[in-house]
């Protein structure tokens, strides 16, 4: 079932922003997406990224597939492959990334491990996104207090 959160609502209905679901699903097959892309994706096919599953090893494949039909499909190139991390650290529930704790102190908060293992891998993949410094970092503390760590 596709889950978005509160601080992706302005561009829910639109889909006019890459959500992080997909992100963390672009994370998991390997592919890189550029927002220039996904912006020539029509609405369905947009919607059938967001719905697809991403579980088995079967299901990542065909994601990664399809995506790659889609990009070569507006732009007749291929998406270039991102190495995918065989651990990576949203899946990790007993250890805080170094990043999210740096920005959740730059906003006068803390989080335990208690409060990072009671997370979803789904919100704990949108804290270290939003928490890496080449990111845009607007939605840190509304997905802070969204997810009631602050």
């Amino acid at each position: 079932m596709p889950h978005f959160f509160q601080f992706e609502t302005d561009f829910v209905d639109s889909l006019h922003c890459i959500p992080m679901q997909v992100r963390m699903k672009l994370d998991s097959c390997g592919i890189k997406l550029k927002l220039t892309h996904w912006h020539q994706f029509n609405q369905q096919e947009r919607q059938a990224l967001v719905a697809m599953p991403v579980i088995t090893a079967d299901d990542i494949e065909t994601y990664r597939q399809y995506l790659r039909h889609l990009v070569h499909k507006y732009t007749d190139t291929l998406p270039s492959d991102l190495p995918i991390d065989p651990d990576p650290a949203w899946i990790d529930a007993t250890k805080i990334p170094p990043t999210i704790q740096e920005k959740a102190q730059e906003l006068g908060a803390s989080l335990t491990v208690i409060q990072w293992a009671s997370l979803t891998p789904l919100q704990r993949f949108a804290l270290i996104k939003l928490s890496r410094p080449s990111h845009e970092n607007k939605n840190f503390l509304p997905a802070l207090k969204e997810f009631q760590l602050v």
